[in-house]
Protein backbone atom coordinates (compact mmCIF):
# COMPACT_ATOMS: atom_id res chain seq x y z
CA UNK A 1 0.00 0.00 0.00
CA UNK A 2 1.17 3.32 -0.83
CA UNK A 3 1.63 6.50 1.21
CA UNK A 4 -1.04 8.37 -1.50
CA UNK A 5 -3.41 4.89 -0.81
CA UNK A 6 -2.99 5.23 2.93
CA UNK A 7 -4.25 8.60 3.22
CA UNK A 8 -7.27 8.62 1.60
CA UNK A 9 -9.36 8.00 4.72
CA UNK A 10 -7.79 11.28 5.73
CA UNK A 11 -9.17 13.67 2.81
CA UNK A 12 -12.35 11.77 2.80
CA UNK A 13 -12.88 13.13 6.10
CA UNK A 14 -11.64 16.26 4.62
CA UNK A 15 -14.41 16.62 1.70
CA UNK A 16 -16.90 15.29 4.15
CA UNK A 17 -16.88 18.04 6.58
CA UNK A 18 -16.86 20.77 3.75
CA UNK A 19 -19.85 19.22 1.99
CA UNK A 20 -21.01 19.01 6.07
CA UNK A 21 -20.30 22.82 6.55
CA UNK A 22 -21.93 23.47 2.56
CA UNK A 23 -25.07 21.34 3.66
CA UNK A 24 -25.64 23.63 6.72
CA UNK A 25 -25.36 26.87 4.85
CA UNK A 26 -27.51 25.53 2.24
CA UNK A 27 -30.23 24.56 4.90
CA UNK A 28 -29.36 27.94 6.47
CA UNK A 29 -29.94 29.73 3.48
CA UNK A 30 -33.22 27.82 2.42
CA UNK A 31 -34.89 28.50 5.69
CA UNK A 32 -34.29 32.10 5.54
CA UNK A 33 -35.23 32.63 2.58
CA UNK A 34 -39.32 33.85 2.35
CA UNK A 35 -41.55 33.37 -0.63
CA UNK A 36 -43.32 36.57 -1.08
CA UNK A 37 -47.13 36.46 -1.65
CA UNK A 38 -48.49 39.14 -3.99
CA UNK A 39 -51.58 37.75 -5.05
CA UNK A 40 -49.65 37.98 -8.80
CA UNK A 41 -48.51 35.04 -10.90
CA UNK A 42 -44.91 34.84 -10.79
CA UNK A 43 -43.64 36.34 -14.40
CA UNK A 44 -41.35 34.49 -16.55
CA UNK A 45 -37.27 34.72 -15.11
CA UNK A 46 -38.50 34.88 -12.03
CA UNK A 47 -36.62 31.60 -10.26
CA UNK A 48 -38.15 30.21 -7.43
CA UNK A 49 -35.08 29.97 -4.68
CA UNK A 50 -35.99 27.44 -2.16
CA UNK A 51 -36.75 25.32 -4.42
CA UNK A 52 -33.07 25.75 -6.03
CA UNK A 53 -31.45 25.44 -3.16
CA UNK A 54 -33.85 22.26 -2.03
CA UNK A 55 -32.57 20.71 -5.16
CA UNK A 56 -28.81 21.63 -4.19
CA UNK A 57 -29.31 20.14 -0.75
CA UNK A 58 -31.22 17.12 -2.10
CA UNK A 59 -27.72 16.29 -4.35
CA UNK A 60 -25.45 17.25 -1.81
CA UNK A 61 -27.08 15.28 0.56
CA UNK A 62 -26.68 12.18 -1.94
CA UNK A 63 -23.12 13.11 -2.81
CA UNK A 64 -22.31 13.15 1.26
CA UNK A 65 -24.09 9.99 1.60
CA UNK A 66 -21.87 8.55 -0.89
CA UNK A 67 -18.56 9.92 0.93
CA UNK A 68 -20.00 8.73 3.80
CA UNK A 69 -19.62 5.32 2.44
CA UNK A 70 -16.37 5.57 0.53
CA UNK A 71 -15.33 6.56 3.97
CA UNK A 72 -16.45 3.31 5.97
CA UNK A 73 -14.94 1.25 2.92
CA UNK A 74 -11.52 3.30 3.53
CA UNK A 75 -11.45 2.53 7.20
CA UNK A 76 -12.42 -1.06 6.97
CA UNK A 77 -9.39 -1.73 4.02
CA UNK A 78 -7.04 0.34 5.94
CA UNK A 79 -7.76 -1.63 9.38
CA UNK A 80 -7.45 -4.87 7.52
CA UNK A 81 -4.21 -4.07 5.70
CA UNK A 82 -2.71 -3.14 9.54
CA UNK A 83 -4.17 -5.86 11.28
CA UNK A 84 -2.21 -7.52 9.02
CA UNK A 85 1.16 -5.87 9.64
CA UNK A 86 3.56 -8.59 11.69
CA UNK A 87 5.41 -5.65 13.56
CA UNK A 88 3.03 -4.41 16.74
CA UNK A 89 4.70 -1.01 16.54
CA UNK A 90 4.33 -0.55 12.81
CA UNK A 91 0.73 -1.27 13.49
CA UNK A 92 0.34 0.90 15.96
CA UNK A 93 2.38 4.02 13.98
CA UNK A 94 0.10 2.85 11.20
CA UNK A 95 -2.20 3.18 13.36
CA UNK A 96 -1.85 6.60 14.84
CA UNK A 97 -1.02 8.17 11.91
CA UNK A 98 -3.51 6.92 9.25
CA UNK A 99 -6.56 5.73 11.44
CA UNK A 100 -6.77 8.79 14.19
CA UNK A 101 -4.51 11.14 11.90
CA UNK A 102 -1.86 12.60 14.64
CA UNK A 103 1.12 14.10 13.67
CA UNK A 104 4.65 12.95 13.53
CA UNK A 105 5.51 14.38 16.81
CA UNK A 106 1.69 13.10 18.51
CA UNK A 107 2.89 9.68 17.19
CA UNK A 108 6.18 9.83 18.36
CA UNK A 109 5.00 10.81 21.91
CA UNK A 110 2.73 8.22 21.61
CA UNK A 111 4.58 5.15 20.98
CA UNK A 112 7.28 6.46 23.52
CA UNK A 113 9.70 7.98 21.34
CA UNK A 114 10.55 11.93 21.48
CA UNK A 115 11.52 12.71 18.32
CA UNK A 116 8.96 12.78 15.24
CA UNK A 117 12.13 11.36 12.36
CA UNK A 118 12.12 8.06 14.18
CA UNK A 119 8.30 6.65 13.65
CA UNK A 120 8.47 8.86 9.69
CA UNK A 121 11.91 6.84 9.17
CA UNK A 122 10.37 3.58 10.22
CA UNK A 123 7.26 4.28 8.36
CA UNK A 124 8.99 4.77 5.51
CA UNK A 125 10.86 2.20 5.55
CA UNK A 126 8.30 0.01 6.35
CA UNK A 127 6.52 1.01 2.87
CA UNK A 128 9.08 0.48 0.92
CA UNK A 129 9.91 -3.11 2.01
CA UNK A 130 6.31 -3.50 1.05
CA UNK A 131 6.88 -1.65 -2.31
CA UNK A 132 9.67 -4.43 -2.66
CA UNK A 133 7.89 -7.09 -1.18
CA UNK A 134 5.01 -6.55 -3.74
CA UNK A 135 7.33 -6.08 -6.85
CA UNK A 136 9.18 -9.50 -5.55
CA UNK A 137 5.67 -11.18 -6.13
CA UNK A 138 5.16 -9.58 -9.19
CA UNK A 139 8.41 -10.73 -10.26
CA UNK A 140 7.76 -14.35 -9.08
CA UNK A 141 3.96 -14.34 -10.90
CA UNK A 142 5.01 -12.93 -14.53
Amino acid sequence: MTKKELSQLYYLKKEIKEQQKRLSELEALATSCTAKITGLPNGNGVSDKIANYATEIADLKSLLDLNLKKCFYELNRLNRFIDSVQDSKMRMILMLRYIQNLSWQKVAFAIGEHDEQYPRRKHNAFLKKCKLDENDELNIVE
